[in-house]
């Protein structure tokens, strides 16, 4: 396998005035599944085509291992890519659509029909090697584009929302059969979505994208428990995070965070984190699963925590889950509690925080404070 390099990368379009990808930097480690997350048009696509050779880039280098790969073809780069599309060709059958590219390659025909043999057993699609892919249902065919991607054994396999197409059970399935594939090929691995959760079960880290540019990057844990930024904060998570514009102020008691309806005393440590703000307005992020309602459900293990009064909006029961949408002030936020719990709307409740869980962020440059 290889390790991946992506030095000062750069895509522009229309003379400049499109910067797709706006100086990319960044190291895919040796058999590693790197996610690169973020919403339509940031510019995830754009650098899984110009790793792979598709597009080529406007500035910067591309290295595999000490390789310059920049300007070669994607034949020369022993990759393979699996579109959203899956692409299988329909007048061909399953064994013929996964050999391709051995026969491409020109290997011999006995290594080809022991690779394709490999290849479809480790896809579990072995009884399937007769059929067209019309015959196939979407899962299959995935399998298929999948199979014909790694038959090759590439030293980088490139992903591109492979999954968008197929249902939400099978789209589950599917995760666990990739990441699993890959832990046991030990590929080095670029997979593009825009779904978040397909990014926090899938890979050993995720690079958050936004408007061309790497935000953060880290583990999923990391990435989801300490956001840099309000966009990562908020594109990371369901329901998203709360974010409660505060004032920073200072009194006998310490460091007080006063919003609309509501006050928080910080804890020391906290405190000094933010005292060179006081006196600021900044925006507070709170998780709804790092919040609770008294008297209906608690926060385990959680040492430091504060209250605010509220009034319940609206419930939202999903079985495993109940989203209580509370009103603070004027601004509405969402509590996630364990189970099927109801809370009558209209009730006044008080709500929970887990005030270790708790971040503060630039209201002018988005940048976390803590």
């Amino acid at each position: 396998m290889v390790e991946v390099r992506l030095e000062n990368l750069k895509k522009y379009f229309d003379n400049g005035k499109v910067k797709a990808v706006d100086g990319i930097n960044l190291t895919i480690k040796d058999g590693e599944f790197l996610v690169l997350l973020g919403p339509s048009g940031c510019g995830k696509t754009t650098t899984l085509r110009m790793i792979s050779g598709l597009d080529t880039p406007t500035e910067g280098k591309i290295w595999f291992g000490d390789r310059d790969v920049t300007y070669l073809a994607p034949k020369d780069r022993n990759i393979s890519m699996v579109f959203q599309s899956y692409a299988v060709w329909p007048h061909m059958k399953v064994y013929d659509n996964i050999a391709f590219p051995l026969k491409i390659k020109k290997y011999s025909e006995a290594e080809i029909k022991e690779r394709v043999k490999w290849a479809a057993e480790l896809l579990q699609i072995g009884e399937l090697l007769d059929r067209y892919p019309a015959q196939l249902s979407g899962g299959q065919r995935q399998r298929v584009a999948v199979a014909r991607a790694i038959v090759v054994e590439p030293e980088v396999l490139l992903m591109d929302e492979p999954l968008s197409n197929l249902d939400a059970k099978l789209r589950v399935a599917m995760r666990a059969e990739i990441k699993k594939l890959q832990e046991k090929l030990k590929v080095t691995t670029v997979y593009v979505t825009h779904d978040q959760v397909e990014a926090m079960t899938m890979g050993d880290r995720i690079a958050v994208m936004k408007d061309g540019k790497v935000l953060q990057i880290g583990p999923p844990t990391e990435v989801y428990l300490k956001p840099r930024s309000v966009f990562v904060a908020t594109f990371i998570g369901a329901p998203e995070m709360n974010l409660l514009e505060v004032s920073i102020k200072e009194n006998e008691r310490g460091i007080i965070l006063e919003g609309e309806g509501f006050e928080i005393t910080l804890p020391e440590d906290l405190g000094e984190l933010v005292r060179d703000h006081v006196d600021k307005t900044v925006l507070m992020g709170i998780r709804p699963e790092h919040m609770t309602v008294e008297g209906v459900s608690t926060l385990e293990h959680v040492k430091r925590m504060s209250m605010m009064d509220s009034i319940v909006d609206f419930i939202e029961a999903l079985g495993t889950d109940t989203i209580v949408h509370a009103k603070i002030g004027g601004k509405i936020i969402k509590v996630k509690l364990p189970g099927h719990i109801p809370v009558p709307v209209g009730q006044k409740i008080k709500i929970v925080i887990d005030l270790d869980n708790i971040h503060i962020f630039d209201k002018n440059t988005k940048k976390a404070l803590i």
